[in-house]
């Protein structure tokens, strides 16, 4: 599975990131979009005015981030985008894990966006290149979860994917910080593909991505880590077979670690995902 935890740490920084004073004024929110706007565009070769409506131009922040290779980002750039993220999220409102819907084993399920869970760590559906999605303004996942944390998010992984030296193969693991998140960290793990029929290496590698998550988040010896729904969407895992295979593993997980205090909770977005965990998780 490529390069371990104890070989990467060393290059990253794991230890809790600082949470900026968020903005008090529209009129700050939109300077601070501005200044994104104009370094983002300036790194182009772009000098622009701009007129356009605040929505716009904040639309247009993501799309260049998520276009942006991982360079270097000046500190006080970074200042300015904290300062805006974590706004933004104050303002989407962070979701407690008491809210979640609770189930034997310290296993919860939770309808929402990932992205507003304050569990210690939620898990990001990444991609083999482990960088987030380049595709501006898509909606998966891994476009927000990157869009929303900030510019280091991209920054950490391509470090830890420098140093591998290859892509990232499907059932394991890599933890980076969450930056602008509520949560702490973000697990990144690549579930497997399905082009056509599900066969048993496809079974075992998305197993594999749980408990890949699961012994990070136990070695950490963090409280709670968040699961979004593995391999289903747009890399086709059939959702009622990838739910059967998320608890199944969990709950295997949990009774074969009794001594752990680890909280695992499911997060669907859609409510067919819900409904299709509700009917698994009530029979446990």
């Amino acid at each position: 599975m490529g390069i371990s935890f104890s070989e990467y740490r060393k290059i990253i920084d794991l230890t809790p990131y600082p949470r900026p004073e968020p903005f008090g004024s529209e009129a700050e929110l939109s300077s601070a979009c501005d200044e994104l706007l104009h370094f983002l565009l300036y790194e182009r070769g772009i000098i622009a005015a701009f007129s356009a409506s605040y929505e716009n131009k904040r639309e247009n922040v993501r799309r260049y981030m998520n276009e942006r290779a991982a360079v270097p980002v000046p500190q006080d750039i970074l200042a300015v985008q904290d300062r805006l993220f974590w706004t933004e999220t104050l303002r989407r409102g962070v979701a407690d894990l008491s809210e979640c819907t609770q189930y034997p084993h310290g296993i919860s399920l939770w309808e929402g966006d990932i992205t507003r869970l304050n569990a210690d760590a939620i898990v990001n559906a990444a991609n083999k290149t482990l960088l987030g999605c380049f595709l501006p303004g898509h909606n998966c996942i891994d476009n927000i979860i990157h869009s929303r944390a900030g510019m280091q998010l991209r920054s950490d992984c391509a470090k830890i994917m420098a140093q591998q030296g290859k892509s990232e193969e499907s059932g394991g693991t890599k933890v980076t910080r969450a930056y602008n998140l509520p949560s702490r960290y973000v697990f990144h793990t690549v579930g497997p593909m399905i082009l056509r029929d599900v066969d048993k290496e496809q079974r075992t590698q998305l197993r594999s991505c749980y408990l890949a998550v699961l012994n990070l988040a136990e070695e950490m010896k963090l409280n709670s880590v968040a699961f979004c729904c593995l391999s289903t969407g747009v890399f086709n895992f059939p959702r009622e077979e990838a739910a059967e295979i998320a608890t199944g593993t969990v709950l295997n997980w949990k009774l074969r670690h009794p001594e752990s205090d680890l909280k695992v909770i499911f997060d669907t977005y859609l409510p067919e995902d819900t409904r299709v965990y509700e009917h698994i998780l009530k029979m446990i």
